[in-house]
């Protein structure tokens, strides 16, 4: 007796439905932020919306021409990057050790949760004046608040995602002998690279958020200066090509480190959602 085994393979009307469905929703995502500015350009020159809180997008695009032209906007944006990558060295580093080791120690969890349950609420924003008294305000009260405000987000997700490995897989790193480092280095860390990369994800965005705000209270330069003084001279073309130059240093930002988790854990194939 013969039998016929069927095909698993997709058939090509289910791949050519897929890939056309993949298409579609590439052409959604493309045109829907194009037909939303070119509503606002319409809107802008009927006269449906003052111009004087809601440039057209055609005004905005020609300032944000200026003063990339001129190297203003280049320098602003460069000296808060600056900033934003120092505070975050120094917030992620200790967060990453420290969670990683709260995650493998219950008494060192023990201690030190209840800490982080009290000072992790507190919006970093609101302590910003305090840091202006210990640090000043030069460069050293920029790099704390983002520092605090990296700090936590890593280390809750590290923590996390250390306390999400299968115990198992500790045990036998135990039991083939392998030290608290080793152990460290080999299966903790490893294992909680995903949340890790949450956890930087949300503490790189949170960074530029604080940083903004650290610039607009004390700072003349940056980002969140250039978008002050804007609003001082009621200069608000300028105010929205600051706003669209974070938008764009925050979505580089996730597309790198989107990269850097493929390159790392690639069987997350780096996905966010």
């Amino acid at each position: 007796m013969t039998v016929k085994l069927q095909s698993t393979r997709p058939s090509r009307g289910i791949r050519g439905g897929f890939l056309e469905g993949v298409a579609a929703e590439r052409v959604v995502s493309i045109t829907s932020p194009v037909l939303l500015l070119l509503l606002w350009e319409a809107l802008g020159r009927a006269g449906a919306l003052d111009e004087r809180f809601f440039p057209t997008p055609s005004a905005i695009a020609s300032t944000f021409a200026q003063v990339i032209s001129s190297g203003e906007l280049i320098g602003h944006a460069w000296t808060s990057l600056k900033r934003i990558a120092i505070g975050f060295v120094i917030g992620a580093v200790p967060a990453l050790l420290l969670g990683t080791l709260m995650g493998l120690s219950r008494m060192l969890r023990a201690a030190l949760k209840p800490m982080v349950g009290v000072f992790y609420p507190i919006p970093k924003s609101a302590i910003f004046p305090l840091l202006l008294l210990i640090f000043g305000i030069g460069e050293a009260s920029k790099y704390a608040i983002v520092a605090i405000g990296v700090f936590f987000l890593v280390l809750l997700n590290t923590m996390a995602g250390v306390l999400s490995i299968e115990p198992v897989y500790l045990d036998v790193g135990k039991n083939f002998g392998a030290g608290r480092l080793s152990l460290f280095t080999t299966v903790a860390f490893p294992g909680a690279l995903p949340l890790i990369f949450t956890g930087l994800r949300l503490a790189w965005g949170n960074a530029l958020i604080l940083i903004v705000v650290a610039e607009i209270i004390g700072a003349r330069s940056g980002i969140g200066a250039f978008i002050w003084n804007a609003w001082q001279t009621f200069q608000v073309e300028r105010m929205y090509v600051g706003l669209v130059m974070i938008s764009f240093i925050g979505y580089a930002s996730f597309l790198a480190i989107d990269e850097l988790q493929r390159l790392l854990i690639p069987w997350k194939g780096g996905r966010t959602g």
